[in-house]
């Protein structure tokens, strides 16, 4: 029991980072990573029910068409939603069992084999499982391929068989897995989703020393400056506008907004509008009556965030005045979270 509690929670945790990381974070509410199920049905109907049942216990959004996830148009045919559907999912498993399946539009690859290609062509994760016997007799396609009289006793076409073949050549590697039960699949994923959730903790604490270095190679870029213009006996003597603007380039303030906002190019304002303008461009608007007097702020309602900058940063003509970071406090400039608008509060609620 307590195995199970322990598995449930790190799902739970690798849901919550998958979803940080794609980039899914609205507001408050945090999206599931979705996760396309492709297979042939009425062969693999149980082991995609069961594929169903497992990505929910992790936490995750499965999307299969005989669910009705898939949204149909009137505008093109039903097999190209399906191939759109996969753009806004973030996973792709696909199963291939013994049938070819329905026949694509262009008449080469079964919908099931184009969903994979799909994928493929748009980059996305994808998790490719063969039925044991499907995957044994492969290899003896393989050597037999030429021979115009072999027949083969796990698959109703070649086409299978030359699809593996593709899938095999890819450049890139995909993992594909024989099974013979669907718990296979199961065990294989949940071992993956492991790794991939410790891979991410990896590049985020990496990222981590990559910024520190970026800013110790700042830091040092600025004081070599100050120490070249300082040490010429042309300017050692009358320098203070100069030495102000190597100080106003290295400004404490930029920092401040590149971490808030996640940035990893250069941030540059030098007044009050500059400011407003860039923050506008990332969609805050300056609220005209913030709750403290001394300071300005910027809301951005899509992301359920704001950023509260000191008024004291600036003069009294909003030029931005310059700070050492001995003398910068990391207050001046903060971040805060935004309360849901009432309606949208109001649709949570399930009555």
């Amino acid at each position: 029991m307590r195995t199970n509690q322990v598995q449930n929670w790190c799902a739970t945790l690798l849901a919550a980072a998958l979803s940080l990381v794609l980039g899914k974070v609205r507001g408050n509410v945090m999206a599931r990573p979705r996760v396309f199920i492709s297979s042939t049905y009425f062969d693999l109907r149980v082991v995609r029910a069961d594929l169903e049942r497992f990505m929910r216990e992790m936490g995750y959004e499965p999307v299969l068409f005989e669910r009705g996830h898939v949204a149909y148009g009137k505008d093109q045919s039903l097999e190209d939603y399906c191939y759109r559907e996969i753009s806004s999912c973030d996973i792709l498993v696909a199963i291939v069992g013994g049938k070819f399946g329905t026949q694509s539009k262009d008449e080469k690859n079964s919908i099931t084999q184009k969903e994979i290609k799909t994928a493929i062509d748009l980059g996305k994760q994808i998790y490719i499982f063969v039925e044991k016997s499907v995957h044994s007799e492969y290899r003896t396609y393989l050597v037999n391929k030429e021979v115009k009289e072999f027949k083969p006793a796990s698959v109703d076409s070649l086409k299978v068989f030359s699809f593996l073949e593709e899938v095999y050549a890819l450049p890139v590697g995909n993992p594909v897995e024989p099974f013979e039960l669907s718990g296979d699949i199961t065990q294989f994923l949940r071992e993956q989703f492991a790794g991939l959730f410790q891979r991410l903790l990896q590049e985020a604490t990496r990222q981590k020393e990559v910024n520190l270095i970026q800013n110790l190679q700042e830091t040092a870029t600025t004081l070599n400056r100050l120490v070249t213009f300082l040490s010429d006996p042309k300017t050692k003597n009358d320098g203070s506008a100069e030495v102000k603007d190597i100080l106003l380039t290295n400004h404490p303030a930029f920092a401040a907004i590149k971490r808030i906002e996640g940035i990893r190019f250069r941030v540059t304002f030098l007044n009050l509008r500059e400011l407003d303008l860039f923050l506008k461009a990332r969609g805050y608007k300056k609220d005209p009556e913030p709750f403290d007097p001394e300071v300005y702020e910027w809301d951005n309602h899509k992301e359920a965030q704001g950023i509260r900058v000191r008024k004291s940063i600036f003069d009294e003509k909003g030029v931005l005045k310059v700070f050492t970071p001995e003398e910068w406090d990391d207050d001046w400039i903060t971040e805060y979270s935004l309360t849901p608008p009432a309606s949208e509060a109001d649709d949570e609620i399930p009555f």
